[in-house]
């Protein structure tokens, strides 16, 4: 297993636990890709299974009913378990289980807008008993419908196991653990606690490594005699279409319809110029696990957590980003935070992120500046020292490319805020075309619902202009050209970006070959040999 190198430029604080900068962007699409499918799939439960031609939207309803966007119970769960793992708790020990266990009862209480039958059998004879310690008596109220029951073998485990994974990226045998004890909590039968081994495994390569093939891994880490059943289920998995199942509340037919969702989809080509892109990927196989039919929600949870996993918030659709929320009053920049503070080990990097309010300001931001955009002035180009304005806000929606903390821009006032991961360095964005695609695009729909729009990175010198001139060619100005005004427009002399993927990118998406300008020295000493 490839370990992980520091994060790249940022200090990392004691205790914290390092990820590289690919990583980072994987475990931060944890949670937040569960929720999205989830959220995907709530409309479908238990309805008439989709088909290949009909398109899962996040329209609300289902068995809630939900608003648009709002995920159910099984994100729900995963919140409680991630509020814990989110503080650097060691899950094993009987603090973090007890903690926990309160959680869920207080979902159940006050939050559950759904629950699983076996679910609330357990969470109601572990409420009623006073003799043990909250996780001791959801356990012996777990043992003990497996014991008397024929089917404990539910989906409800598995659906909330990808957080756990991201709290032992370090420790193979601790993530075992810890996903047999919190399967255990309500699910102990052990085809449970086996499924959420082989999930945790697959996210935790995934994340680690940046493919699937943890989950095959996986098989591995359970008792030898079960190695081959389990190697049968995936290549049953693999060999036939998610709907293949018609019932997967069973958690093995739930595993096998997101593993066929995840596998049987085709990844897309790179082919940026036709709108292609392999993070595509991510929503594809997402929609897949919907078109699974009977209990979407869970199946499209459990793909969701390994996709992110995979490919990372930055293949997360962005409308699908802002549309997500729920329980308890969370949205996506919210799972985001609480995914990466548990890969994390609970810290915050140097700056502050994820949990400050806003994030420190470098001193190479320089002065806050506002430029309009050449092509449509509705758009506003700057930088994140100008998100410190007081005051109402100059426009209805931010677009910000960098981190800028959990509080929202320009407070107290009713503004669409768009947040972006887009890294300011070479070779540190896995799906670039994909998101600059994506950005471009949104602002394209801002414009078109009438918002005016503030963009910004930290200094506005690279991704501010790099976003600013794919978002031009939308509105059919070259590349050259747009890139030549955008610049222009923010006061500068109009040379090589400083990291030359951006800039290639924006030709690329326009499907033409990069033009990159000389260097102004090299270009004054051909002036000067011509003369």
């Amino acid at each position: 297993m490839t370990m992980l190198t520091a994060l790249a430029a940022t200090p990392q604080p004691s205790g914290s636990r390092p990820l590289d900068i690919h990583a980072a962007d994987r475990a931060a699409g944890v949670l937040i890709g569960a929720a999205c499918g989830d959220a995907l799939g709530v409309p479908y439960e238990f309805q008439p299974r989709l088909t290949a031609s009909q398109q899962p939207v996040m329209i609300g309803g289902g068995l809630g009913p939900y608003k648009p966007g709002e995920y159910s119970d099984d994100t729900q769960m995963h919140v409680c378990i991630a509020e814990v793992a989110a503080t650097g708790a060691d899950l094993t020990s009987r603090s973090a289980l007890d903690q926990i266990a309160r959680r869920f009862h207080a979902w159940r209480e006050g939050g559950a807008s759904d629950i699983g039958s076996q679910t609330r059998t357990v969470l109601s004879a572990a409420r009623a008993n006073k003799a043990a310690s909250p996780s001791e008596a959801m356990t012996a109220a777990a043992d003990a419908y497996t014991a008397r029951t024929r089917y404990s073998a539910g989906n409800g485990s598995l659906m909330r196991t990808g957080i756990v994974a991201l709290a032992y990226l370090d420790d193979l045998d601790g993530m075992v653990e810890a996903a047999t004890l919190i399967s255990s909590l309500t699910h102990s039968d052990p085809e449970c606690v086996e499924a959420c081994i082989l999930w945790c495994s697959g996210i935790r390569t995934a994340v680690l490594e940046g493919s699937f093939d943890g989950v095959r891994d996986g098989v591995a880490l359970l008792d030898p005699d079960r190695r081959d059943l389990w190697n049968r289920r995936l290549d049953e998995a693999e060999a036939n279409p998610p709907h293949h199942w018609p019932t997967n509340g069973y958690v093995v037919t739930a595993l096998q319809a997101a593993w066929s969702a995840i596998t049987r989809t085709a990844v897309p080509e790179h082919a940026p110029e036709h709108g292609s892109f392999p993070a595509q990927h991510f929503q594809l196989a997402a929609e897949a696990a919907v078109r699974a039919g009977n209990d979407t929600d869970t199946v499209a949870a459990i793909a969701g957590a390994l996709l992110g996993a995979r490919w990372g918030v930055s293949a997360i659709p962005l409308a699908w980003q802002q549309a997500v929320n729920g329980w308890p009053n969370l949205t996506g920049p919210d799972l985001v935070r609480l995914a990466v503070l548990t890969a994390r080990a609970g810290a915050d990097d140097g700056d502050g992120w994820p949990s400050s309010a806003r994030v420190r300001i470098p001193a190479y931001a320089g002065k806050g500046f506002v430029a309009p955009h050449p092509e449509d002035p509705g758009v506003l180009m700057s930088n994140l020292p100008m998100t410190e304005f007081q005051g109402e806000a100059p426009v209805d929606a931010v677009v910000s490319l960098c981190r800028v903390g959990q509080d929202p821009i320009f407070a107290g006032t009713d503004v669409e805020h768009i947040r972006v991961w887009l890294v300011d360095k070479e070779g540190a964005n896995s799906n670039l075309h994909f998101v600059l695609h994506q950005t471009a695009h949104q602002i394209l729909r801002l414009r078109q619902e009438g918002k005016r729009v503030f963009l910004h990175c930290v200094a506005g010198r690279s991704r501010t202009p790099a976003v600013a001139a794919a978002y031009s060619t939308l509105l059919g100005v070259h590349p050259h050209t747009a890139l030549v005004n955008v610049y222009r427009a923010l006061g500068r002399q109009w040379t090589l970006m400083a990291h030359p993927q951006l800039h290639d990118a924006v030709y690329e998406l326009a499907g033409l070959p990069p033009h990159r300008p000389r260097p102004l020295r090299r270009f004054l000493l051909d002036r000067h040999m011509r003369r």
